[in-house]
């Protein structure tokens, strides 16, 4: 943490250098240096400084970072630019980026349309170095936070609720591999990079005491898993069920730990049954093991599947009570879907499956907020940002190996 604050201070202190530029842009970093925008190779400082300067006069932003140019874990450094800082935007030097198990079936096309050369990562922590002059909710030195979405219409009734990843206008703009049709229609780069520029609205206020290294996943991961936690009002006393133990699967066992609930974890293998435990779990099950739990039958209040491969969705369905609840978010290929038999369907005991997709601006704020303030922090293993160490990172994520999430340290780069 010391060399965050340092970080930290050290851009609050530099803002006097460049501020008052471009009719009241707030800026921070390192000023005076004249850079050549199509240089290739510019360290850490350089770049911020180049930035600046991009910032102050309304051009685009450079960028740096790792892109997948085909469907392969074979990422690789990429530079490119991203849109000018508006009077409603925030620029972000990004601290450190998540590697979501999504990020790979993006790069795949397993999802959709994979439009190559693409900057993978919707897990982003960083620090606020310029904010436009209309700007509110942030200011030069906060730590702040990006998830899934960069922008939205704002207009209709799912983003008036707060629902923006659902907008009914379809133009939910989403933070990698996404077409931004507020600016122009560019494809947009995520989080495996130095920078990033939004719009406020949707920027994350991440606490200043917040331990910023183990913070990026919960933009993903912790929403993903904390909305519909909180959506079918899980609470104390009640069983509950976590379907697939990964970075997903932790955070919805530690959400519902904290809410008093005791919780069981199915996964594929036994590696995971000691961490587990330790978390407070009650019972592990291994699906490869099916006598240890074939028995199962109305269990639990509520089931969250985080299973991101194909897998018996019937299976779990029968070990719901009467009204209990299964909440879906793991997101398979379409290849890969899992599928629910008709007949278990009819008679299921008034059971509800449901899926839920990431969450609101509102409600990642609510979990971010919780999350700090009750210590509730996903387990990470930090890696250098190079190619090296991502793909090696994807190939043991695809294999299901890591406990339990992997964190690029941008400031490496």
């Amino acid at each position: 943490m010391k060399n965050n604050n340092s970080r930290r201070k050290f851009i609050k202190d530099s803002a006097k250098v460049v501020g008052g530029i471009a009719g009241g842009m707030a800026l921070a970093g390192v000023a005076g240096t004249n850079l050549n925008a199509n240089q290739t190779k510019l360290d850490s400082k350089n770049l911020r400084a180049l930035n600046l300067q991009e910032v102050s006069e309304g051009k685009r932003i450079t960028s740096s970072g790792f892109a997948a140019f085909g469907p392969k874990y074979e990422l690789k450094a990429h530079s490119f630019t991203r849109h000018p800082v508006g009077d409603n935007d925030i620029l972000i030097e990004i601290l450190y980026a998540g590697i979501c198990h999504s990020d790979l079936h993006t790069v795949l096309g397993d999802h959709g349309e994979a439009k190559y050369p693409m900057v993978p990562g919707h897990e982003i922590a960083g620090v606020v170095t310029a904010v436009g002059k209309n700007v509110s909710k942030f200011k030069v030195g906060d730590y702040a936070g990006v998830g899934c979405m960069v922008n939205s219409c704002g207009e209709c009734e799912m983003c008036k609720n707060g629902e923006q990843q659902f907008c009914q206008n379809a133009k939910t703009v989403f933070t990698y591999n996404s077409n931004d049709v507020f600016h122009g229609g560019e494809n947009t780069m995520g989080g495996y990079s130095n920078n990033i520029v939004l719009s406020e609205k949707f920027a994350i206020k991440v606490p200043q005491n917040a331990k910023i290294e183990r913070v990026a996943p919960l933009l993903c991961a912790g929403v993903t898993t904390f909305a519909p936690i909180k959506y079918s009002k899980v609470k104390r006393g009640q069983k509950v069920a976590v379907a697939g133990f990964g970075g997903l699967g932790h955070m919805a066992v530690k959400y519902m730990i904290s809410l008093g609930a005791e919780v069981s974890v199915f996964d594929t293998t036994d590696d995971k049954r000691k961490a587990a435990q330790k978390m407070g779990v009650k019972r592990y099950f291994n699906v490869n093991k099916p006598k240890d739990f074939e028995n199962l039958s109305s269990e639990f209040d509520f089931i969250i599947s985080t299973i991101p491969y194909k897998y018996d969705i019937n299976m779990y369905q029968k070990m719901l009570k009467l009204d209990g609840e299964m909440a879906i978010v793991g997101l398979p290929s379409h290849a890969d879907n899992p599928s629910l038999d008709g007949n278990t369907t009819i008679w299921n005991f008034r059971r509800k499956i449901y899926s839920s997709l990431i969450g609101g601006v509102e409600i990642t704020q609510e979990m971010i907020d919780y999350s700090i303030a009750n210590n509730i922090y996903p387990d990470v293993e930090v890696i250098k940002a190079t190619s090296s160490e991502i793909n090696k990172a994807y190939q043991r994520v695809a294999k299901g190996e890591v406990q339990f999430r992997y964190v690029i340290d941008m400031k490496t780069l």
